[in-house]
């Protein structure tokens, strides 16, 4: 059992704030427990609960932080790898917590929720600040701090930037235009039910004229290669706080297809990944690099600057909603808990007892 947690504590210190994989192997050691299960099927027929597992693990987020996993099939599946939690690991999990009432579940959940005090740390340090106290170096530096949060910086600035970005965007007001080529009202007569579909335009409007907007791609897997965010003005932006290797830096510029790329990242990767563009000859891609020290800047005049009375306020906003869509703080917590039963566990010497929260 000290081996079997000492595999499942290194998977949960490996998970961001929600912790959909453990929350999963929590609800496979459940479905055993209450006789859904067995400990063979466990170790043996992954297939009867590979996928199951899944809809039972979102059924429990979407009661908790009202919200699903959105990560690729593929990336879901990594849970039963062997550098994972192998089946032949959650089946001993599984059996010692049907010995002990539930008590590996209840541990489980315990973790969850020292990740959900860490979320209400953070929230309440936004709900403190307004534009003349917020101050993004402190911000980042309490992800830095809590280990419980640590694995989540790569989020936070992904937040930072995405606040900043697209407030900046809105408020310059700036406008898009897609226009046809004059030359081409032959061929745009020919497919105008495609112009029409698919740009937005026909040979009796040839020309149309739109917000500049940023959109976030939606929550990524852990490997944290994919697009970050992307601009209707053909802007694709990947956020960084990862420690790059050389290797990595040149995974983040070929997986990215669009034609201009800018990366966010903290000022002492800004050399290697301008030395990878420049070995891999794509310099014309890589709009440009914005660091750390950029952002501090950035914000402290949006917030204090020239124009903060009207930057300032719709900085502040955008990211406590960012905030939340990303770190979901759950209300629900207490009557889960309580309705599983697992404050009723008897203590015991399981390695897996630790007091109720």
């Amino acid at each position: 059992m000290k081996k079997a947690k000492e595999i499942l504590d290194k998977h949960i210190a490996k998970q961001r704030a929600v912790m959909y994989k453990p929350i999963q192997i929590a609800e496979i050691l459940y479905k055993c427990r209450i006789g859904e299960l067995t400990a063979n099927d466990i170790a043996d027929n992954i297939e009867k609960y590979r996928n199951t597992s899944k809809r039972w693990r979102d059924e429990i987020t979407l009661q908790l932080i009202n919200q699903r996993s959105t990560s690729s099939q593929k990336f879901q599946d990594n849970i039963f790898e062997a550098n994972a939690m192998p089946p032949s690991i959650i089946a001993q999990l599984a059996k010692h917590n049907n010995s002990s009432g539930g008590v590996v579940e209840r541990y489980i959940y315990q973790q969850f929720w020292h990740r959900q005090e860490a979320i209400r740390t953070l929230w309440d340090f936004i709900l403190e600040k307004d534009t003349q106290t917020f101050k993004l170096d402190e911000f980042l530096d309490l992800f830095r701090r809590d280990k419980r949060m640590k694995r989540s910086i790569d989020k936070a600035y992904e937040i930072v930037v995405y606040a900043l970005f697209n407030s900046l965007v809105r408020e310059l007001k700036i406008t898009i235009t897609i226009e046809a080529d004059k030359s081409q009202t032959a061929l745009l007569n020919e497919f105008d039910d495609f112009a029409k579909l698919v740009l937005g335009i026909d040979s009796k409007h040839p020309s149309l004229s739109m917000p500049a907007r940023l959109y976030r791609a939606g929550v990524s897997n852990a490997a944290d290669k994919g697009l970050d965010m992307w601009a209707n003005f053909g802007l694709a932006i990947q956020v960084k706080h990862l420690t790059l290797t050389e290797e990595l830096a040149e995974d983040i510029v070929e997986e990215t297809t669009a034609d201009r790329v800018l990366i966010v990242c903290k000022d002492s990767e800004k050399e290697t990944i301008e030395k990878v563009y420049k070995q891999l000859g794509i310099s014309s891609r890589v709009q440009g690099i914005v660091t750390q020290s950029h952002l501090i800047v950035w914000y402290e005049n949006a917030l204090r600057g020239k124009f903060a009375r009207r930057l300032g306020p719709t900085l502040v906003e955008s990211l406590k909603h960012e905030f939340q869509v990303e770190f979901p703080y759950s209300t629900t917590f207490d009557q889960f808990f309580k309705k599983r039963g697992y404050g009723k566990i008897k203590k015991s010497n399981s390695i897996f007892w630790a007091e109720a929260n």
